[in-house]
């Protein structure tokens, strides 16, 4: 079993959220990037019970690079509200490294990886 394997299920095990995430994942695979899907879920805010009020679970880690990704083919409100989050968690933990790929990022990834 190889690393990549070993560290994420099988792709028809995995529940993405989104077929944009099944496919980003396809391409991790294609190239031989180990990566984690929704390894980790950041607390941004939590209440007076200490319960958290609001969190961010981005979609991919990428252990071999140390970086988290987030993947949002979604409406411009949905898109504003992630970007939100992002930049609460880049303010609170700046040791941690996170990109967002927009729906015209991941157009781009498919269209040089299907040329």
């Amino acid at each position: 079993m190889n690393k990549v394997q070993q560290l994420h299920p099988p792709q028809d095990t995995a529940e993405f959220a989104h077929e944009s995430e099944q496919r980003i994942a396809e391409l991790f695979d294609f190239y031989g990037i180990a990566w984690e899907y929704e390894p980790k879920t950041f607390v941004l805010a939590e209440g007076p019970d200490g319960l958290p009020t609001s969190a961010f679970t981005p979609d991919f880690y990428l252990p071999d690079h140390d970086i988290y990704l987030e993947v949002t083919t979604m409406r411009q409100p949905l898109v504003t509200r992630k970007n939100r989050k992002i930049r609460q968690l880049r303010e609170q933990r700046p040791d941690i490294e996170i990109r967002i790929l927009y729906q015209r990022d991941v157009a781009r990834l498919f269209s040089r990886h299907a040329a």
